[in-house]
C-alpha cells in the first residue's frame, strides 16, 4: 500500500513537471489548413513575385499599341557660290511610316496571348505552391504526433524509473533493474530532444511558405488527419485534369501564342509606306543672270522599301516550326497529366488501405499489451525487458500509423495537384 501511494505521488509530480516544461512549446498560434493556405496565398514571396509576370505582360499590350513615331528634320543650306550670289536657305521636314498588313493588330493580339499565357502560368504556380504548402502542413501534424508520442513514452518510462528507484531502496528489486529503467528513461529523453527539433523544423518550413521571417511567430497546425476519404471516378479525374489543369491551359495558350506570332511574322513581311512632307525657305539670289527673290518651296512624297529580304523565309519557317513544337508539347503535357493522375490515384487508394488496416485493430492491440505489461511489472509479475519490448513495439506501431496517415494525406494532396482540383479544407 505504501509503495502504491509513493508511485502515485511520483506520477502526479512527473505529469505536472512535464506539462510545465512543454507549455511554452505547444502554446503557439494554430491554424486550420484553410486558414493556412489562405495566408500562403497572401504572403508567399515567390507567388507575389510571380504575379509581376502578369503585370509585365499587360504592360506589353500597351507597348504593342504604339504607332511608329514621326520624324522631324531641319537643316540649312548654302549654294557655296559667293561670287555668283546664289543665296542660302533653310529646310524643314516631317515624315512617318504607315504600317500596312495589320502589323499593329497582330502585335496586340500576340501581346494579349502572352498575357493569357502568364495568367495560366501564375495559376499553375499557385497549384504547385498550394500542394507543397499543404504537404508541409501535414508533415507538421505528423511531427506533432510523434513528439507527443515520444513525450508520452518518456513520461511513462520516467514514472517507472522513479518508482524503481523507490523499489530498490525498499529492497523489492535489484540495483541493476533500477539503473536499467533510469537508462531507458534517459534514452527516451534524448529522443524527445530530437523530436522537438524535428517538430520545430516542420513548423519553420510551414511558416516559410507563409512568408514568416521571425522564428518566434512559427505557425502550428490546428487540424488533424481527417476528412481525407474521397469517392473518385478515375476517368473523370483524367478528363477534368486535361481540360482544366493550369499547365494544360498554359500549353494550349503557348500554341495560340505561336499562331499569333506567325500572323505577326506574315504581317511584318508586308511593305510599309513612308510618307513625308517638307518646307524649304530660299534666300534672295542676287545673281545678275538669274536673280531670284526670296521664296518658299513645299514638297510631299512617299517612300517604301524594296523587300528583297522577303526572298528569305527563315522567319516564316521558324514560326511554323514553333507552332508544331507547341502542338507536340501540348500533347506531351496531356500524356504527362494522364500519367500523373494515374499514379496519384493508385497511391491514394493504397495509402487509404494502409491507414484502415491500422485502424482495424493494430493500434488498440499494441496499447492493450503495453498497459498489461506495465501493470504486471508494477506487481512484480514480469520483467523490465518485457515492458521495454512492449513499449518499443507500441512506439513502432504508432510511428508507422502516423507515417501512414501522413502518407494518406499527402497522397490526397498529390492526387488533387495532379487532377487540378482542390477541396481540402
Amino acid at each position: 500500500m505504501k509503495f502504491q501511494y509513493i508511485l502515485s505521488c511520483f506520477c502526479l509530480f512527473s505529469l505536472i513537471q512535464a506539462k510545465a516544461q512543454t507549455n511554452n512549446s505547444f502554446n503557439q498560434p494554430k491554424m486550420s489548413i484553410k486558414q493556412y493556405l489562405n495566408l500562403v496565398g497572401r504572403e508567399n514571396i515567390g507567388y507575389a513575385a510571380q504575379k509581376f509576370e502578369v503585370n509585365i505582360a499587360e504592360a506589353g499590350i500597351e507597348s504593342a499599341k504604339v504607332f511608329p513615331d514621326p520624324e522631324f528634320s531641319a537643316g540649312v543650306f548654302d549654294n557655296q557660290q559667293a561670287k555668283l550670289k546664289l543665296g542660302q536657305g533653310i529646310t524643314f521636314g516631317l515624315s512617318t511610316t504607315l504600317e500596312l498588313g495589320g502589323k499593329r493588330a497582330a502585335r496586340i493580339a500576340l501581346a494579349k496571348s502572352e498575357t493569357e499565357l502568364n495568367k495560366a502560368l501564375l495559376l499553375d504556380y499557385l497549384r504547385n505552391l498550394r500542394a507543397d504548402a499543404a504537404s508541409a502542413y501535414y508533415d507538421a501534424i505528423q511531427q506533432d504526433y510523434l513528439l507527443q508520442l515520444q513525450l508520452q513514452s518518456y513520461q511513462t518510462m520516467k514514472h517507472i524509473a522513479d518508482a524503481d528507484s523507490v523499489r530498490f531502496k525498499l529492497g523489492s528489486i535489484s540495483e541493476t533493474d533500477a539503473r536499467q529503467s533510469r537508462l531507458e528513461a534517459n534514452n527516451l529523453q534524448n529522443g524527445l530532444f530530437q523530436n522537438e527539433a524535428d517538430w520545430k523544423n516542420a513548423r519553420l518550413i510551414m511558416s516559410t511558405f507563409a512568408g514568416k521571417k521571425n522564428p518566434d511567430t512559427l505557425i502550428s497546425p490546428a487540424g488533424k488527419f481527417e476528412n481525407l476519404d474521397r469517392s473518385l471516378n478515375f476517368q473523370q479525374l483524367i478528363d477534368e485534369a486535361q481540360n482544366n489543369r493550369a499547365d494544360a491551359i498554359a500549353a494550349l495558350n503557348t500554341k495560340t501564342m505561336a499562331d499569333k506570332n506567325l500572323a505577326l511574322v506574315k504581317a511584318n513581311r508586308i511593305t510599309d509606306l513612308g510618307v513625308n512632307a517638307g518646307l524649304q525657305f530660299n534666300g534672295v539670289s542676287a545673281n545678275e543672270e538669274a536673280p531670284t527673290p526670296y521664296h518658299k518651296t513645299v514638297n510631299v512624297g512617299i517612300s517604301f522599301p524594296l523587300k528583297f529580304s522577303n526572298r528569305y523565309k527563315g522567319d516564316l519557317k521558324a514560326a511554323h516550326f514553333t507552332i508544331r513544337q507547341a502542338e507536340l508539347k501540348h500533347e506531351g503535357i496531356l500524356q504527362q497529366i494522364r500519367s500523373e493522375v494515374s499514379q496519384a490515384y493508385f497511391n491514394y487508394f493504397a495509402a487509404q488501405k494502409q491507414v484502415k488496416q491500422y485502424q482495424n485493430g493494430l493500434l488498440s492491440e499494441g496499447k492493450k499489451i503495453l498497459d498489461a505489461k506495465i501493470y504486471s511489472y508494477k506487481r512484480g509479475e514480469t520483467s523490465l525487458l518485457e515492458v521495454l519490448n512492449a513499449q518499443r513495439t507500441y512506439n513502432d506501431t504508432q510511428q508507422a500509423f502516423y507515417q501512414s496517415q501522413s502518407n494518406y494525406a499527402k497522397a490526397l494532396v498529390e492526387l488533387e495537384r495532379a487532377a487540378g482540383i482542390w477541396d481540402i479544407e
